[in-house]
């Protein structure tokens, strides 16, 4: 037991994190290590860490890992132990329970009473003053550490279990403005860093904009009325934040939700979960064969434009945010080849007055799939006390922050500006809590949220011809550059996208005619969203090319000078789709890579030798050279590895030969061929993410599978 506490030292970010967060932060790992034997809420969990282990002795949290331990194994009610504590509670006379409790209304006795989720017992009178004080005990109950009592009534219809004291389980308050001032000690990267390791997730796998993908879960904990829907592969973790991370928040199946439980009873006029919680999310809010009624889909739509909703003649207002989880079937490009992104969902929300109302569509494909080192290791603050300054940041407003610095210069309907401000105002709320940051930072979520609110149009736009086609294009005041944002998966399929070309004024600034197909972006991706004009021709070996290259360069499609960027956590990348139609007809190569030392960046070459492999008519040779870089920590392996690699294609018609180029000034990345074209890559061939290496595992098979890191890749003509 004494080992698992003992981790490395602290890194130095969670040495800061202890420094400016002393006494609310955790080591994440001892709640997932808790968490094994009590099947509670993280909060419950990291709100007694944090009173017993918020600190980075090993010592202290032994002992206060005991402590919790002790309190969990005296007082949390385990359900199959559940008559027990009723046993010790009766032999004490009181006894204090940690639970979930509901409160309903007995309109007959006129009192209100309480019942036990894992204890079992009903009907326990509680106090009005209980009630007026937790009014969340009404809906959806809280989970508290209740002092229970047992005494035989005089009247035997009465109940012989009263509550003596009710302590919900949250931090009992924050100072907003020690927490902005300690927020101004971290750069703006490490604070990202800080809110992954807070909601459970090792940064170090993910790229940024990966993180803005996890980031933007948190909105509708810290802006009011947002509707957010994020549609994905399963594994991803999408409901994780909304089952464990704040005590505002409520976890629903999407099937199971009715208009009097999430609006108003119009029987008893009990107003339902919008009016008491800051998020209702929907989870597994896909599938085809829920049951939906139609008249809650309406009641939603108004609700989830204006924010009312209404009881008989009155009209009710609510403040909660919507999230809609579900899982997708189909591949992107399938989904845009033939379909759109919401096919998953039930008939009557495949609606476009409905989905107008999302405000965001987080990509879900994009999002790493879970797996056991994604989970941090490190000190992170108790999900209670961020959720509580999440809860603080809803009364503000920063969706015009961006206004002093940039302009929207396309024409947009209200919907897709109300939709893209408010996920920048939630984004700067998490990121920027004071509102300060530069303006290429303001740039960045100004441009992630557009691209959020641009997948929502443009999948609407697939379902109903009478919305009008906008583009997404923003102005920069200071440098008078326009730019064009787009979603990856339109750079990624331009085919399929149906992109349209832009205006005749040509508002992004580029001087080149459009055509009517897309092609490749000259100018680069930022790091969370696309500035891109509309291509004008097919991506170098996209599939969807009007045909496949042969084996031939007489076969080819005509080749020309083109700048492509690779969207960052995207898939269906490979060499052959990059790189092969430039590689036909040659019969020498020289890759200049300075990192192809560690063992993946063998394999990528290795990977790529297989494509040239492939490509090479038969009888023909196409000889390889490489020339790397190296160091003396991986000299001696990187020898070795290349070497077999040498032996290896030895015989084949890709005999493969290498050097290491010791120069300090050795960066540029390439890929040369002899009958006149180089291929420049700002990643060399390490452009994917990392997969596990199973054979079990599509991604270990296929390039497709896997998601790139982002890069750029310019192919220029050297002779011809």
């Amino acid at each position: 037991m004494a080992t698992s506490t003992a981790p490395p030292a602290p890194s130095p970010l969670d040495q800061k994190i202890l420094e400016h967060f002393a006494g609310n932060v955790v080591r994440k790992d001892l709640t997932t290590e808790l968490k094994q034997n009590a099947v509670v809420p993280t909060y419950v969990l990291e709100y007694l860490l944090g009173q017993h282990c918020a600190t980075d002795d090993p010592a202290l949290i032994s002992d206060g890992l005991d402590s919790v331990r002790r309190i969990l194994s005296k007082h949390y009610v385990h359900r199959n132990q559940a008559e027990l504590i009723k046993s010790t509670i009766k032999d004490k006379g009181s006894h204090k329970v940690i639970d979930k409790i509901t409160v309903t209304f007995n309109d007959k006795g006129g009192f209100h009473e309480v019942e036990f989720t894992n204890l079992g017992i009903k009907k326990v009178p509680i106090e009005d003053s209980y009630v007026k004080r937790y009014p969340k005990l009404l809906v959806g109950g809280i989970w508290a550490i209740t002092d229970v009592e047992y005494e035989l009534p005089v009247d035997p219809k009465a109940s012989p279990w009263q509550i003596a004291g009710v302590k919900p389980i949250q931090v009992a308050g924050v100072d907003h403005d020690e927490f902005l001032k300690a927020r101004a000690q971290f750069s703006t990267e490490e604070w990202m860093d800080v809110l992954m390791q807070s909601v459970g997730f090792n940064p170090e796998p993910f790229t940024r904009r990966g993180k803005l993908l996890t980031l933007i879960r948190l909105i509708p904990f810290c802006e009011r009325n947002y509707n957010l829907l994020e549609l994905g592969p399963k594994g991803t973790g999408k409901s994780h934040v909304y089952a464990e991370f704040s005590p505002h928040g409520m976890l629903i199946s999407g099937s199971e939700v009715t208009a009097p439980k999430l609006f108003v009873s119009n029987a008893n006029g009990k107003i339902g979960l919008v009016g008491y919680w800051d998020c209702i999310c929907f989870d597994e809010f896909a599938g085809k064969d829920k049951k939906v009624d139609k008249t809650l889909v309406d009641i939603m739509k108004n609700y989830m434009a204006n924010r009312t909703f209404s009881r008989g003649i009155e009209q009710l207002s609510a403040e909660a945010s919507m999230v809609f989880m579900g899982n997708t079937q189909k591949s992107v490009a399938y989904m845009l080849k033939h379909s759109h992104f919401y096919e998953a969902l039930p008939d009557k929300y495949i609606d476009s007055a409905f989905l107008d109302r999302i405000h965001a569509f987080n990509p879900g494909w994009e999002v790493q799939p879970v797996r056991h080192e994604l989970f941090c290791t490190g000190y992170g603050f108790i999900v209670d006390y961020i959720a509580e300054v999440l809860k603080h940041l809803r009364t503000e407003d920063y969706t015009g922050l961006y206004k002093p610095h940039f302009e929207i210069s396309s024409e947009l309907s209200t919907r897709d500006q109300t939709g893209f401000e408010k996920t920048f105002s939630g984004l700067m709320k998490i990121i920027h809590p004071d509102g300060q940051a530069t303006v290429e930072e303001i740039g960045e979520l100004l441009e992630f949220s557009m691209e959020c609110r641009r997948r929502v149009r443009e999948q609407i736009l697939r379902i109903d011809s009478t919305f009008k086609a906008n583009d997404f294009i923003y102005r920069d005041l200071q440098s008078g550059a326009t730019v064009t944002v787009l979603t990856p998966e339109e750079q990624q399929y331009p085919a399929f996208a149906g992109l349209r070309p832009l205006s005749t004024d040509n508002p992004s600034g580029n001087s080149e005619s459009t055509d009517a197909e897309p092609s490749p972006t000259d100018e680069p991706a930022a790091k969370a969203g696309s500035r891109v004009k509309p291509p004008a021709s097919p991506v170098p070996g996209d599939p969807a090319a009007s045909a496949p290259s042969g084996n031939g360069p007489e076969s080819s499609p005509e080749l020309k000078e083109k700048h492509l960027v690779v969207p960052e956590n995207t898939k269906g990348w490979s060499y052959r789709r990059l790189f092969a139609d430039y590689l036909q007809g040659c019969s020498s190569i020289v890759i200049r890579d300075p990192y192809i030392r560690a063992f993946h960046q063998v394999r990528n070459l290795v990977e790529f030798l297989r494509v040239v492999n492939e490509i090479t008519p038969i009888g023909d040779e196409v000889s390889v050279h490489l020339i790397t870089g190296s160091d003396h920590e991986t000299l001696e392996k990187q020898v070795e590895n290349l070497g077999q690699v040498q032996d290896s294609f030895a015989g084949t018609s890709t005999p493969f030969t290498w050097e290491v180029d010791a120069s300090p000034n050795f960066h540029a990345r390439s890929i040369t061929t002899d009958h006149g074209w180089k291929i420049t890559l700002d990643r060399g061939l390490d452009l994917f993410q990392w997969f596990e290496f199973s054979p079990f595992n599509a991604a270990a098979v296929m390039q497709e599978a896997r998601m790139v890191k982002g890069c750029e890749v310019s192919y220029i003509r050297t002779e011809g």
